[in-house]
């Protein structure tokens, strides 16, 4: 059996022992497989719009939606799984970046290729590259690039202030911003 009758398998099955909707769960199998199985951020009716999951953190758009938290836990715990277990073509990430490019998603610098995760709030928009170890915001249409160093960027929080600052979480904890050098 093939790697993509086996997802397709995997997808509906853990849609209907879940009670999601088939595009749900392959909108967290997509996320995981961008980050390379680690951490998965992105948009979704089912988890009440925008959401994050990491092991050990899982947030969703509904925050006090405990009964979505452990379905997204459920979900992206066992796709992570298989994405460890089961290495993938790079196919499925080139026609995305490809598809991105085309319909004028892609905002960084192009010789950065794929981020492992993206998002945006606010006037404020940022792209993770963990194998370029650079990090690229958007705020308000000035780009800037940072260079994050030791730091594996896997979380990102926005705080809700008037200053709007981003704090990014690596192996080594919560970093600022400001923590990194900007190139």
């Amino acid at each position: 059996m093939s790697n993509h009758v086996k997802e397709e398998a995997l997808l509906t099955r853990l849609a209907v022992r879940h009670d999601l909707s088939r595009d749900a769960v392959k909108t967290v199998f997509d996320a995981l497989r961008r980050s390379g199985g680690g951490m998965a951020q992105f948009n979704h009716p089912d988890f009440g719009g925008m959401a994050q999951w990491s092991p050990g953190m899982t947030m969703v758009g509904d925050m006090f939606n405990n009964g979505m938290k452990a379905k997204l836990d459920a979900v992206a715990t066992e796709l992570a799984a298989y994405l460890k277990d089961t290495p993938a073509a790079d196919e499925p990430q080139q026609k995305e970046a490809a598809s991105a490019e085309k319909s004028g998603d892609r905002w960084w610098p192009s010789d950065l290729g794929s981020p492992s995760t993206s998002g945006s709030q606010n006037a404020m928009r940022y792209a993770v590259f963990p194998e370029k170890r650079r990090l690229v915001i958007d705020e308000g249409g000035t780009i800037s690039v940072y260079d994050t160093g030791d730091h594996r960027i896997h979380g990102v929080a926005q705080a809700q202030s008037s200053s709007a600052t981003l704090k990014f979480t690596s192996q080594s904890g919560t970093v600022d911003l400001t923590q990194l050098k900007k190139l």
